[in-house]
């Protein structure tokens, strides 16, 4: 199989991604089509739904030797599950399904059509295998059970973003990051308050400690070091 579009963002790594789609609906990306595939008659129709499924690829994760047996982020990392009741990014075919909102496609663009997302939860540059509509009558499912994730939540954090630090980003981004990081973006199993973390937005490693009481508190927004 051979990507027919590439996803992009303003977050340049792993660290701060969403751990679900949909999620952080404020995180947008862009979905820019391979030379093969920029023809808009490819794209004719998608425009009257609202939400569409992605198809693509842990491009950033080993396939190989992959355990049978993984440890679910959502639980921690302190419990082991099979690969296939997980959604881990190690897997046999490295393969990860999205379903985020469609904001709008611009047919002509220089890039081709381009197509702007709400929610993604996949690192900027991630290969895309298909896209297909999302279709509430079939797709949606309200009676599923959430099997072992049920009861658990994502922790919201209150984020202090002191405003000369804010600034520094343009405005039309300044709600964007925020909400990546009012999504706890450590690691379920970290929980030191002293500890720095850096999350890198645009041009920018934003750097934060979260202390007991769940605050966020940005302490230094600097230049990234290409």
């Amino acid at each position: 199989m051979e990507p027919v579009a590439h996803l992009y963002t303003n977050l340049s790594g792993k660290f701060g991604l969403p751990r679900q789609a949909g999620i952080v609906p404020e995180f947008k990306g862009r979905i820019v089509f391979t030379e093969q595939y920029r023809n808009p008659d490819a794209l004719r129709g998608l425009e009257s739904f609202s939400h569409i499924w992605i198809l693509w690829l842990f491009s950033e994760s080993p396939t190989e030797d992959v355990p049978v047996m993984v440890r679910p982020p959502r639980l921690g990392g302190n419990a082991k599950k099979g690969v296939f009741a997980s959604r881990s990014p190690f897997r046999p075919n490295g393969i990860g399904m999205s379903v985020v909102k469609m904001d709008s496609i611009d047919f002509d663009t220089p890039e081709g059509p381009v197509i702007t997302v709400s929610g993604p939860d996949l690192m900027s540059g991630t290969p895309i295998l298909d896209i297909k509509p999302y279709m509430p009558y079939s797709d949606s499912i309200p009676e599923a059970s959430a099997g072992y994730t049920k009861g658990l939540s994502d922790l919201f954090l209150t984020v202090a973003f002191p405003d000369e630090l804010l600034q520094k980003f343009p405005p039309e981004n300044r709600e964007e990051l925020v909400a990546l990081l009012h999504l706890d973006p450590r690691p379920q199993y970290q929980r030191d308050p002293e500890r720095v973390y850096g999350l890198t937005y645009l041009d920018y490693d934003v750097r934060f400690r979260i202390d007991d009481n769940d605050v966020l508190t940005v302490c230094e927004v600097v230049p990234r070091t290409h």
